[in-house]
């Protein structure tokens, strides 16, 4: 385990917030930490990258799954489903056409799937091994012209491919749902983001948010806090300093609605021992409401451009 005293956006000292625990895999209590300046919370102790893995060997790990054994497995489908088509238009109106596009994180490959579908050509980028599969069969299957489709295990090895390859690929989109809250070396890794877009290339980044209402009135409680997988807790203010460090900026907010609903749900689980349904829809539709106001809904997408070299 890796403690960390400092803030990755600023250097300054982290102060303890409130303890949480892994309510999902092991059960063990992590601390988050306050960088107030910045409003960036951060998970401590974080696992060594070598034992990152035993903390997302659950069956209940939903993302590497097309489960629908429960009701909350369900709505996590229906979910992904319905946000699939508008994922697909928000990336479409960001290209003049449509060229090379990387995701992160890409789970089973949906999304994958639906932009090859769509014309591009797609790259994914996968760590566990039994949703890489499922994902590469997909594509596999999948139809559309002219496009590629290929998986990997992480951006190392897409970068030894490439370099046998010979050639030099950078992508008008690269995309990261809910993904960069799990990075280690996050400061770094941003670094290889910006290095992998081409010219006024977009990034589009989804992440929960830790100042919805949604995490206020949940507490430590709150799902989306989710130790020790996600590493970083982020706000608006957190990102836009983040990706600063690589001259990048943000172009646009939106709202991810439903992640309130599916949120609260196992929020509810969390708290009480069982899930609330009632209560969970109640406090999902009041956190959207109030986001309305705010802007601060439960997650957020970020889209991000890079700044083209003079």
């Amino acid at each position: 385990m890796n403690e960390i005293s400092k803030s990755p956006l600023n250097d300054q000292a982290l102060k303890v917030l409130f303890q949480c625990k892994d309510y999902a895999v092991s059960q063990e209590e992590f601390s988050i930490l306050q960088d107030k300046e910045a409003e960036l919370l951060v998970t401590s102790p974080q696992p060594a990258i070598e034992n990152l893995n035993r903390y997302y060997e659950s069956a209940d790990y939903i993302s590497h799954t097309d489960s629908k054994k429960t009701v909350i497995d369900q709505m996590y489908q229906w979910v992904k489903k319905r946000a699939l088509n508008s994922k697909v238009n928000l990336i479409d109106g960001l290209a003049h056409e449509k060229g090379n596009l990387m995701d992160i994180g890409c789970g089973t490959g949906d999304f994958l799937v639906a932009c090859k579908k769509n014309g591009w050509n797609t790259t994914g980028i996968e760590p566990n091994e039994k949703a890489r599969k499922l994902g590469l069969e997909k594509l596999e299957s999948s139809s559309g012209q002219n496009t590629e489709g290929k998986i990997f295990q992480d951006i190392k090895e897409y970068r030894n491919t490439i370099e046998k390859d010979k050639r030099e690929t950078k992508f008008d989109v690269i995309t990261l749902w809910h993904v960069l809250e799990h990075v280690p070396s996050i400061t770094e890794y941003v670094k290889e983001l910006h290095n992998l877009l081409a010219d006024n290339g977009n990034l589009v980044v989804a992440v929960p948010n830790h100042k919805s209402y949604d995490a206020k009135i949940y507490g430590k409680f709150w799902a989306a806090y989710d130790v020790p997988r996600h590493l970083w807790h982020f706000s608006k203010r957190s990102i836009s300093l983040l990706f600063s460090q690589v001259q990048m900026e943000i172009i646009e907010i939106r709202p991810m609605k439903w992640d309130a609903f599916y949120v609260s749900l196992l929020s509810e689980k969390y708290k009480n021992g069982k899930v609330n349904y009632l209560q969970a829809f109640y406090n999902g539709l009041v956190s959207n409401q109030k986001g309305k106001t705010t802007g601060e809904y439960s997650s957020l997408i970020y889209v991000l451009k890079k700044k083209k070299r003079i």
